[in-house]
């Protein structure tokens, strides 16, 4: 048991870190690198766009010895976007946020994504009603994930104690940030970029414990059943 829930938005609650990613790939491709989908999940998933800008024109000049132009990074963000009216809740997602507002469980949302998108997301997903209030960006602390200051901030928010928040993540880059935080992690493989070995990553980076679905997650962390 635990006394409140901090989810991570992207590929917790909404399934948009699977869309646009195989275009985002093949656009990197084009540029010289080698990576797969599965790749760009494994290295950045979870991360703040000043984070993964920073490590993708490191890993363009170790390709190219120059920086990327000045479109490179317009043409990416165009492709992960391209399919952004696609865009759906995690399986069980309504549900879940539901059931803990049932049970009186404070919950909150911290995600890396900036604030006009993560509002945007949730709003076109009906997620809005249930999240909010207490939906915060990494754009409000001084260091995105895998650094622990946003869900330090959403915990102070819902005054819960890091020692007894669940962190809900889905990402390498989350899962330090929330046992940097001092907290309980559940690695989430629900979303629809999750490929097989998925959850190993997850534990290797010192997830608690792996839940494939929301029904696994609360009645492992919160017992409550549906």
């Amino acid at each position: 048991m635990v006394d409140a829930v901090i989810f991570d938005c992207d590929g917790v609650l909404v399934d948009s870190e699977a869309l646009g990613l195989e275009e985002s790939a093949q656009y990197l491709r084009s540029h010289g690198f080698t990576w797969s989908a599965a790749d760009l999940v494994k290295k950045f998933t979870g991360l703040r766009d000043d984070r993964f800008a920073l490590l993708l024109s490191e890993a363009y000049r170790d390709i190219h010895g120059a920086s990327p132009p000045p479109d490179f990074f317009d043409g990416l963000v165009a492709e992960r976007r391209s399919r952004k009216d696609e865009l759906t809740e995690v399986a069980g997602a309504a549900l879940a946020l539901e059931r803990l507002s049932a049970a009186n469980v404070p919950f909150a949302v911290a995600s890396s994504s900036r604030t006009p998108y993560l509002e945007s997301k949730l709003k076109r997903t009906g997620l809005w009603p249930l999240a909010a209030p207490h939906v915060y960006s990494a754009d409000r602390v001084a260091n995105g994930k895998p650094a622990p200051d946003i869900f330090l901030h959403a915990a102070q928010r819902i005054d819960a104690a890091p020692g007894a928040c669940l962190v809900v993540e889905d990402s390498p880059n989350g899962v330090k940030a929330g046992v940097a935080a001092g907290m309980i992690v559940c690695g989430f493989i629900g979303g629809g970029h999750c490929y097989d070995g998925h959850d190993a990553l997850l534990l290797d980076a010192g997830a608690n414990f792996i839940a494939a679905d929301f029904s696994t997650l609360l009645e492992r962390a919160l017992n409550v059943s549906e």
